[in-house]
């Protein structure tokens, strides 16, 4: 594979599972990364693929990969396979960059996300999700109480008038809304 320029993406250790992986072995990474090939960890899973910085680790832990080769299997060897590694998957002046700030090694499994940057944009930040978290809280308790403390509207036992529920095949034209 390396002598024909050719990259490999591969699953950290799921093995055995459905026919792509069914022989593959969770040192499979290290063995090609050792042999000058370019590799990169994948998931088709939309929860695995959150944590990609764990199946990368999954190369230190069976295959005795250096931390940073096995980093670089999920940021900048999936860009060099991409070929838009001129762009993105290391953080250079020039490179869009999205960045998140860990609280530890983020190969490891007790790293939390403090900070998140998407196209310069803070979109998480933990300090603040703790206010918002608390200020839900306090909201939704006043809005409970009001609505515990306030007298009934319409009368006694009067429910909200409904739709008929209408029943759409796959077939079907008609708007739901």
């Amino acid at each position: 594979m390396a002598k024909h320029g050719v990259g490999g993406s591969t699953f950290s250790d799921w093995w055995a599972y459905k026919y792509e992986v069914y022989e593959a072995i969770p040192y499979n990474a290290k063995m090609m990364a050792d042999r000058g090939v370019v590799v990169a960890i994948n998931s088709d899973d939309a929860e695995m693929a959150r944590r990609l910085n764990q199946e990368a680790a999954k190369s230190v832990l069976f295959g005795g990969m250096k931390e940073e080769d096995a980093w670089k299997m999920v940021t900048l060897n999936p860009a060099k396979l991409l070929r838009i590694d001129d762009r993105v998957g290391s953080v250079k002046a020039g490179k869009d960059a999205d960045l998140v700030l860990w609280n530890d090694n983020p190969l490891s499994i007790y790293a939390r996300a403090e900070k998140t940057w998407v196209d310069g944009v803070r979109y998480f930040d933990r300090e603040e999700d703790v206010k918002m978290q608390d200020w839900v809280r306090k909201e939704r308790a006043r809005i409970l109480r009001k609505l515990q403390t306030s007298p009934k509207v319409g009368g006694e036992g009067r429910e909200r008038p409904s739709r008929p529920k209408e029943h759409y095949e796959c077939d079907s034209d008609e708007d739901e809304g």
